[in-house]
């Protein structure tokens, strides 16, 4: 992403950056997968992919199916791009707000597995937690 719209999106009203970040949080969390990818961490890369993966599902748009619309083929749209729609653009607080679910969507599931005595799910789980944690700047909890 240029440098450009990283300010241009950090300007807009109603997206904050926690203090003491210099890039908004999708920002970091692609670093961070970068970083992680280069190490082979697979706790980090699995964690990282799949909450980036939630805010981009998060930015869809759903296209109205338009239920027995027939079009003569001289009016249906063709070409490159004739299909997409816009995205929705997501504020800082609202890619905070998925971010925060994936970590609490693993913190009740590493309790299912602990209880479950899958205690290596339950690990695996956990660091990804603490990877989720780091990006936001928080503490995990305790298990």
């Amino acid at each position: 992403m240029p440098t450009d719209s990283i300010t241009a999106a950090a300007s807009k009203p109603g997206n904050s950056r926690k203090p003491g970040s210099s890039a908004p949080l999708r920002q970091r969390l692609r670093d961070a997968l970068s970083g992680a990818i280069k190490a082979r961490d697979k706790v980090a890369v699995a964690a990282l992919r799949s909450t980036l993966a939630a805010i981009d599902n998060a930015e869809a748009v759903q296209v109205p199916q338009r239920a027995g619309e027939q079009l003569a083929i001289e009016q249906l749209r063709i070409g490159v791009g004739s299909a997409q729609a816009a995205r929705r653009e997501l504020t800082e607080a609202q890619i905070e707000r998925i971010v925060r679910g994936e970590l609490a969507e693993r913190e009740a599931a590493a309790r299912d597995y602990q209880r479950a005595g899958r205690i290596e799910h339950a690990e695996r789980l956990r660091g990804e937690i603490r990877v989720l944690a780091e990006q936001l700047g928080d503490r995990p909890a305790a298990p």
